[in-house]
């Protein structure tokens, strides 16, 4: 077996790959900058050395493999080792094919939102159906107890990241994954740090769709404009889901919230397919549901098997997940950071909570959020998510230029024109202070981040305790 080198460990998918490569035999280790939950406690869990800086030094001449993560660049002292030395080094999603994929079959879940909880409800589906699949999530799913599983059975479950793949190779990594059962949820405009626009998102889901082979199948969400256009591409028959569009092959009607659970008719074409009951909140995850339900169909699963496993569905770690309850005030964590998923989210927890007071605490973080490009539509999901304070956190990412960057104090004045009312809070502290301030019994406070956002959940709900 290798002895197999991470640079750049600590992400969902690198720490992820280098678990399952461990649990293949190979000897795994690892380097990063900055540690935290839940992929550092993660990586501790599975017993894999992680070195918490970058060092020449650490590229030892008993490395075999070295996966270079797509955040290292340049000037980085073990990547610039690896390339003097010519030790053998790859990206993530060439790993991913190389090790696991080639003698798969390859069910690779794509789109803009839903995608980590789509797979991982898939893998899911699978697996309680007795499949044995293996699966890569990016994301913690609860009933595998981490990001992955490696199963005997044929299939291999894998969530398609349409971000770009390494320094030394730009291409979206689902392009890698040898995709058998092709599912693009949505799409709109995100990764403006990769994709200059919307035209060149497009061409990489394209390309995705071109490598379906003709044994295959396309599945695309209905309810996505953009995603419906894409079907052209394919080359092997499509499938639709939505609750939106009548015409969707696979449909759901009859969505009624109640006793914490979500219940849905699924039809597929004209006929009545099942009654589903989904754990999730909210109309969007009844489109993740479809999407899963058409993708375990087409992998051979049947309505039953599917009703059984949906119910018994736990769901993924950062999607509108209940940190704690201190004096009555639920804390949740979200990784919601695009416009439509803060408004989908938000809707959703209004609908399952309809009189208790909500505060949308949001930190722009990703690199597509703390652009100027969202401006308006940020401005316009939180006038329109009913959510009744909001708290707008700095800006994450230094560097940028007045004219590139999110204003932060105009999005607050929108926000606040609109008749919810927005405060523009700078750091955690302030944040933490104020809602353990004003809470009262019964609120419910939604922090949304795609990162760490410095540790606010616990630190709220230990001043909550203290208030």
């Amino acid at each position: 077996m290798a002895t197999i080198h991470f640079i750049g460990i600590c992400g969902t998918a690198m720490a992820t790959l280098a678990a399952m490569l461990k649990a293949r035999g190979h000897d795994i280790q690892g380097s990063d900058h900055a540690m935290y939950p839940p992929m550092s406690d993660f990586l501790l869990k599975e017993n894999i050395r992680v070195f918490g800086s970058y060092d020449a030094a650490q590229i030892t001449s008993g490395i075999d493999i070295v996966i270079v993560g797509n955040a290292i660049s340049r000037g980085n002292p073990e990547l610039e080792t690896v390339l003097d030395r010519k030790i053998r080094y790859m990206s993530l999603p060439e790993a991913v094919r190389e090790h696991f994929l080639w003698q798969s079959r390859s069910i690779v879940l794509a789109g803009t939102h839903g995608k980590t909880t789509t797979t991982a409800l898939t893998g899911w589906l699978l697996t309680d159906a007795g499949r044995d699949p293996s699966v890569l999530v990016g994301g913690i799913a609860l009933n595998f107890g981490g990001s992955y599983r490696i199963g005997s059975g044929r299939d291999f479950v894998i969530e398609g990241d349409e971000y770009d793949s390494a320094f030394f190779d730009k291409s979206a990594k689902f392009l890698k994954y040898l995709p058998d059962i092709a599912v693009i949820g949505n799409l709109e405009y995100d990764h403006a740090d990769i994709y200059p626009d919307m035209d060149a998102l497009r061409t990489a889901f394209r390309r995705f769709l071109s490598l379906v082979p003709r044994h295959g199948r396309v599945i695309i969400g209905a309810d996505s404009p953009e995603a419906v256009a894409l079907a052209a591409a394919a080359r092997t028959p499509v499938e639709t889901f939505g609750i939106d569009n009548p015409n969707a092959d696979w449909r759901a009607s009859g969505i009624v919230s109640a006793d914490g659970h979500v219940r849905f008719d699924v039809w597929k074409g004209s006929e009545p397919y099942g009654v589903f009951s989904s754990p999730l909140y909210g109309r969007h995850n009844v489109r993740n549901a479809l999407a899963s339900i058409a993708a375990g169909n087409a992998a051979g699963l049947s309505a039953v098997d599917m009703q059984r496993g949906l119910e018994r569905f736990s769901g993924v770690r950062r999607r509108l997940e209940r940190r704690g309850v201190v004096r009555d005030v639920s804390v949740y964590d979200d990784f919601a950071h695009h416009p439509t998923a803060i408004l989908e989210t938000l809707r959703a927890v209004r609908a399952s909570f309809p009189d208790r007071r909500i505060w949308a605490v949001f930190e722009p973080r990703s690199a597509t959020s703390c652009r100027r490009i969202f401006q308006q539509d940020f401005a316009r999901a939180f006038a329109e998510s009913a959510a009744d304070e909001v708290i707008i956190a700095a800006v994450f990412r230094t560097g940028l230029s007045d004219a590139d960057r999110l204003q932060v104090d105009e999005l607050v004045d929108d926000i606040n024109r609109a008749g919810v009312h927005a405060r523009e809070l700078a750091d955690v502290p302030a944040i933490v202070a104020t809602i353990a301030a004003e809470a009262r019994a019964g609120d419910l406070v939604i922090l949304m981040s795609n990162g760490g956002f410095d540790g606010i959940h616990d630190k709220l709900l230990e001043a909550l305790k203290r208030a």
